[in-house]
């Protein structure tokens, strides 16, 4: 897109320095960093909250500017005056804190030339929160936004959001961040059959229960290891070794070193479809051998059974597992981290972003006319 304005982008979002609690953390700088790439200068806001700056990830990154505002009214007041810089005004989902004031405030950015953006990161959870709930005040502003982007869904999300009065909504789906995530050497710390990474939560929590745990279980010679934050007093077999938060910089030796990683959906995710998690293309990007449940929408982003393995139980994780040779693994995982740098890198994601958002500038410069 050369000679095209470079944007001044207003991001208001969970967190982009900390990964802790913060499951859009690798989302945001794929995506972020792939702006700036490209020319385009972003002011990332995000609260002090949750001890997410007690627990970074990175340092403040040179391809953005973060600011962090403590977590009252009046600061988030002043973010959204100091916003009024940009070009474009995105509020994410889940921030965290004060989300419904931000929600209904940064429409009051709206200009003629000023766009206002909601990027939904978790649109099973909003769609389910409005249509559960026709007083929520959210409802009413979904028509009112320029643009409703999501991070997955399909045709399901695209539908309900255009249902409840959106102008338009558009996927822009998780990808590899090639800067971050990519293979290393195993770290014999992992070492275990299969892995599974992610935080407690209540919609994931009984799939864990049946494509992990139970797993475990079954398959006494094996072992496992589990990771995310909230599961310290879950009961588990012995087999199984649970290692807490795992930070970022360990993500490629947690991926890389077992005969397989396993990614559960959150129940939420799976219903909707066409939502691979993050940690999808982190594991792909560092050529893990992938076990996924099942979801609609997979082979749109990886071939089943050659770049990826599809199981619709436990009892099916548990049968992949004792069939997969350690030369099949590698083979599955090797054509996943092919298929993720032909296809789906955040560099991708930023070239489709990026003409979406010309587009819509130049219908609304045409609109003023």
């Amino acid at each position: 897109m050369k000679n095209k304005k470079q944007l001044k982008i207003a991001f208001f979002g969970s967190s982009l320095v900390s990964a802790y609690w913060n499951g859009a953390a690798t989302y945001y700088r794929g995506i972020v960093r792939a702006l700036h790439e490209r020319g385009h200068q972003v002011t990332f806001y995000e609260p002090d909250a949750y001890q997410r700056q007690e627990n970074r990830d990175i340092p403040d990154p040179d391809w953005a500017k973060v600011v962090v505002y403590p977590a009252t009214e009046e600061a988030v007041f002043k973010m959204l005056e100091d916003a009024t810089h940009a070009d474009i005004v995105v509020k994410a989902s889940g921030v965290g804190v004060f989300d419904e004031l931000l929600e209904a405030e940064v429409l009051n950015l709206q200009t003629p030339e000023r766009m206002v953006i909601f990027w939904d990161v978790d649109a099973p959870a909003t769609l389910d929160r409005v249509q559960n709930n026709p007083e929520d005040a959210f409802r009413d502003h979904i028509p009112q936004y320029d643009l409703i982007l999501t991070y997955g869904g399909g045709n399901p999300v695209i539908q309900a959001y255009e249902a409840l009065g959106a102008k338009q909504c558009v996927p822009i789906y998780n990808a590899l961040d090639t800067a971050t995530h990519f293979p290393v050497e195993p770290n014999p710390k992992f070492a275990c059959d299969l892995a599974f990474l992610g935080n407690r939560l209540p919609d994931r929590e009984a799939r864990v229960e049946h494509f992990f745990l139970e797993v475990a279980a079954k398959l006494p010679e094996s072992t496992f290891i589990i990771g995310g934050s909230g599961w310290g007093d879950k009961p588990m077999s012995p087999n199984i070794n649970y290692i807490g938060h795992v930070f970022t910089q360990d993500h490629n030796a947690f991926n890389c070193t077992p005969k397989a990683v396993l990614n559960i959906s959150r129940e939420s995710m799976a219903r909707y479809g066409f939502s691979p998690a993050t940690r999808v293309f982190e594991a792909a990007g560092a050529a893990a051998c992938i076990i996924t449940d099942y979801w609609e929408g997979i082979n749109f982003f990886f071939e089943p059974d050659s770049e990826i393995l599809v199981a619709k139980d436990g009892n099916e994780v548990a049968g992949i597992m004792a069939a997969l040779t350690e030369e099949k693994a590698k083979a599955i995982g090797k054509a996943a981290y092919e298929k993720v740098l032909a296809a789906h890198t955040y560099n991708h994601r930023a070239d489709q972003l990026e003409q979406l958002l010309y587009s819509k500038i130049t219908k609304k410069a045409g609109e003023l006319v």
